[in-house]
């Protein structure tokens, strides 16, 4: 984690996307200088679908800038596309990847205080921002889902700021783990049991946990 740190911070409003104009604010630009972190995200930044996207468990999200020459290799004619903020991410970041955190993980950038807490899952304006329909379902099969952060403190982050752990609630539940259980719905009854409880995990996933356990026992 030493190494770890924001390389760009983006944001974005909401503009129409792709042929059939949806409303969207995938498409970030880069800010410059320092940024607000609020508790249902960066300012500046907007959702335009609220059922799918924001909320504080979907405040800011951080996408690991070591997967993007993966990108340019498999889809080699959008290799131009594949920089910072080309995945919708409000944090990039260097030094750091799925692999790399656990659930519930609690960071520091700049004066904020963010808690890992859910994969993305792809949804078609990924493919509608860059007219590519195979996207998210690449996103699946590669797991390079980067994730979401909720807002533990308020406060300020800009690029070059460090990205430090301050505390692993869950060492025993790596994030990569996390993301195989969501993208393809396979969990033994033991993890079942531990995302049911388990500290920093979006309130969605533990609520669809514990509802398996319920239906089990019925």
């Amino acid at each position: 984690m030493a190494d770890a740190f924001l390389l760009s911070v983006q944001t974005g409003q909401t503009a129409p996307l792709g042929p059939e104009e949806v409303p969207s604010a995938f498409v970030k630009t880069a800010r410059q200088g320092p940024v607000a972190v609020m508790r249902l995200g960066l300012e500046g930044d907007e959702q335009a679908d609220l059922s799918a996207h924001g909320g504080p468990e979907k405040a800011v999200y951080a996408y690991a800038d070591a997967h993007y020459p993966h990108w340019a290799q498999q889809f080699p004619d959008l290799a131009s596309h594949f920089t910072g903020g080309a995945m919708g991410e409000n944090l990039t970041v260097a030094g750091l990847e799925e692999s790399g955190i656990c659930v519930g993980d609690i960071h520091q950038a700049g004066s904020a205080l963010l808690q890992v807490c859910q994969p993305r899952q792809p949804c078609f304006k990924f493919a509608l921002r860059h007219n590519n329909k195979y996207l998210p379902k690449a996103m699946v099969r590669n797991g390079f889902s980067g994730w979401y952060y909720r807002v533990l403190r308020v406060g300020q982050l800009e690029a070059g700021d460090k990205l430090i752990l301050q505390d692993r609630p869950n060492p025993d539940f790596p994030f990569t783990r996390l993301v195989e259980i969501i993208y393809h719905g396979k969990a033994t009854a033991d993890e079942i049991r531990r995302m049911a409880e388990l500290e920093g995990l979006a309130s969605q996933w533990r609520d669809h946990a514990k509802a398996l356990i319920a239906a089990q026992q019925t």
